[in-house]
């Protein structure tokens, strides 16, 4: 059984060096989220680049210490900027953050989907829907072909989604996050289990967006899984308390980050998680 405390001290070195470092972490992202993602980015002391041309997504590639690829809204250049982009970290070496949103609602996000099997996300986040449906995508184990996503939400449970998860992270090598109302981690061997958050994330544009985007800001200072645990926990740790000093969304949106910023090392270590051997 891996030990407990060993994960906590690989968290805390991840958000010090994040801290210390200012990595930049460059993001294609959803252009409806993209002002939140890259301060979501900030507050956790990353640096934030956002581009959409193809020439300048082989860039981020290569300069960046990670990147964050999100298909929630896109523009007929993605088509070519998307692919270009991951077939470049893919080559390099480089580590990266997918997050298939929406997957099956579309001819083209289902080409483009497909297409990043062969370059290997070093994680993969996601709602439970989206991670059974990028499994079923992939022909993986636990995956459904036919997508049961409501636009960007969920109609799946969070367990549900546990073979799907594992199977993609055996796939990449990487790790696998589903975001829930507890969250679910995973490299293909262990399991965990991040506890905390709140009812104010799905009332407000960009959690889970801006989620993908400071997983790649760990990313770059530490393994996938612990760069996937490490932003599941600082978030649930921050929605948490945003949470109790507010009473509606519009102010929690600024709670939250103010959170994220505040938030040291070992308060985000000692966020409540369960740890569980997968089944072999």
């Amino acid at each position: 059984m891996i030990d407990k405390e060993e994960i906590q001290q690989e968290i805390v070195q991840a958000v010090e060096k994040v801290k210390k470092t200012n990595p930049m972490a460059g993001s294609i992202t959803n252009s409806v989220t993209i002002n939140f993602v890259a301060n979501a980015q900030l507050a956790v002391g990353g640096s934030a680049a956002m581009v959409y041309l193809p020439d300048e997504g082989e860039f981020l590639a290569k300069a960046g210490g990670a990147t964050y690829i999100n298909v929630g809204t896109l523009f007929p250049i993605y088509e070519e900027t998307l692919p270009r982009t991951a077939k470049a970290l893919y080559e390099a070496g480089k580590p990266w953050v997918l997050d298939p949103v929406a997957i099956g609602i579309g001819e083209l996000r289902t080409r483009l989907l497909l297409q990043f099997k062969e370059y290997k996300p070093s994680v993969i986040k996601g709602n439970a829907s989206e991670i059974i449906a990028l499994a079923g995508l992939w022909d993986l184990e636990g995956g459904i072909q036919q997508s049961k996503v409501r636009g960007v939400d969920s109609t799946d449970s969070v367990i549900a989604a546990k073979a799907a998860a594992i199977a993609l992270a055996k796939w990449t090598g990487g790790a696998v996050a589903v975001s829930g109302e507890t969250d679910f981690i995973t490299n293909g061997t262990v399991q965990v289990f991040s506890h905390g958050g709140s009812h104010f994330f799905e009332k407000i544009t960009g959690a889970g967006c801006s989620l993908g985007g400071v997983m790649a800001v760990y990313l770059s200072m530490a393994s996938p899984f612990i760069a996937a645990l490490t932003a599941s926990a600082v978030y649930n740790l921050a929605g948490y308390r945003a949470e109790r000093q507010v009473d509606g969304p519009g102010r929690f949106q600024t709670q939250f980050l103010d959170e994220l910023y505040k938030a040291t090392a070992k308060e985000i270590a000692d966020n409540p998680f369960d740890i569980e051997e997968a089944e072999v």
